[in-house]
């Protein structure tokens, strides 16, 4: 009898628990005098941030009043909850940050829809590292998954260099094929546009006067309707909701990337967006241009108009809920390392929530604050 076992398809991977995960993380501490292990002050940490507890002092004050319930699911013999002091220096110095980076990289990627294409570029200051009387802290860039919020990889910006240059090196981090790659006007750059398409993948920038040749050529193609490339195709779309009205119309054309010396670029388009507000019937106009790698059977106009409003997702998405909802803006370090693993320690948080299906987060946060046993089981798995 012919044994078919190799055609066999193979089970796929069970997913990591967000425990497990946390559990590869390396203790950088000197081994003598260390009191508190490692693993569970990161499940505290997870468990906290699950329940509203955003800052060292608050993550300690909230351990401390669940001294018994933590002791026992956690299996502590520890005769205290540990001290903010000890919570800084977790984070300031106790972690290896490039490993910590690449756990979360890891756990957020395999939650990633495989169904959703678009993922978007953007990047961020925490506020609350920038020092008085200075204009700068510390930045990150981060690529999110458009629609599901999962930030699939996130690099610091130093001093030394910006997002453009950074861009690079994180987009290596991930495979690119199949994925549409956006960003605003300042990531529009030829590198990252090779980059993108020779890895499989697809972008849509947005176009602005940081490269004024491709911006000209755009507004003339596209300035009056009898100036319209012969293939121009314009869609419109209403929105009426929170007391505005946004009218959105894009007109798109194969036929102006002729005469644009841009890598691979292969659709023109410009947006005009008119918001008005209800009740005081004020209006604001914009008008942007862009391009994109994708052909037009590939992406149509209303499909160009729907990925055009799914980019700004990252701000309402990521950055709105990290500064909001996470209170990032407020919590002040002055530890540049400290501030990026709280970032990240938010960023897990925000995966693991939308991908159990909240997309109220703060609803969710309130939940797991009440329920803490539902939090552990979150964090702890199983997963399917």
């Amino acid at each position: 009898m012919e044994d078919n076992t190799e055609n066999l398809t193979k089970s796929p991977e069970p997913l990591q628990s967000l425990e497990q995960v946390l559990s590869k993380v390396p203790d950088q501490r000197a081994a003598r005098g260390i009191r508190y292990e490692l693993q569970p002050l990161l499940m505290i940490v997870m468990l906290a941030k699950l329940a509203e507890a955003d800052t060292p002092i608050a993550i300690a004050d909230w351990a401390a009043g669940r001294t018994e319930w933590l002791r026992e699911q956690l299996r502590l013999d520890w005769k205290r909850m540990p001290h903010q002091s000890t919570f800084r220096r977790l984070l300031q110095k106790s972690l290896s940050l490039p490993e910590l980076r690449q756990q979360a990289q890891e756990f957020l990627a395999s939650r990633q829809s495989t169904e959703q294409r678009l993922c978007n570029l953007d990047g961020k200051t925490l506020r609350g590292t920038i020092a008085s009387g200075q204009s700068a802290g510390t930045h990150l860039l981060a690529i999110q998954q458009a629609e599901t919020n999962l930030v699939l990889a996130q690099v610091p910006v130093g001093e030394k260099n910006n997002e453009i240059s950074a861009a690079g090196g994180l987009l290596k981090a991930l495979d690119l094929k199949g994925k549409i790659i956006s960003g605003d006007a300042m990531h529009t750059q030829r590198n990252l546009s090779r980059q993108i398409v020779e890895a499989g993948g697809d972008y849509l920038w947005f176009v602005k006067n940081n490269q004024s040749a491709l911006c000209r050529e755009l507004v003339t193609a596209f300035a009056s309707p009898s100036l319209n490339p012969n293939d121009a195709v314009t869609v419109t779309e209403h929105d009426k909701g929170h007391g505005r009205l946004e009218i959105r119309q894009l007109t798109s054309s194969a036929q102006v990337t002729n005469t644009l010396d841009w890598p691979y670029a292969a659709q023109g388009f410009v947006l005009h967006r008119a918001r008005t507000v209800c009740a005081s019937g004020k209006l604001t106009e914009q008008t942007v241009y862009g391009i994109t790698s994708l052909q037009p059977l590939e992406a149509s106009p209303t499909n160009l108009l729907h990925l055009t409003r799914l980019h700004w997702n990252i701000e309402n998405g990521l950055h709105y809920r990290r500064d909001v909802t996470f209170k990032e803006d407020r919590c002040r370090q002055k530890s540049a390392q400290a501030a990026e693993c709280l970032a990240i320690f938010n960023n897990l948080a925000i995966g693991l929530l939308r991908w159990l299906g909240w997309d109220n987060l703060a609803r969710a946060r309130r939940h797991y604050g009440a329920h803490l046993m539902d939090a552990l089981l979150a964090i702890q798995g199983p997963y399917q």
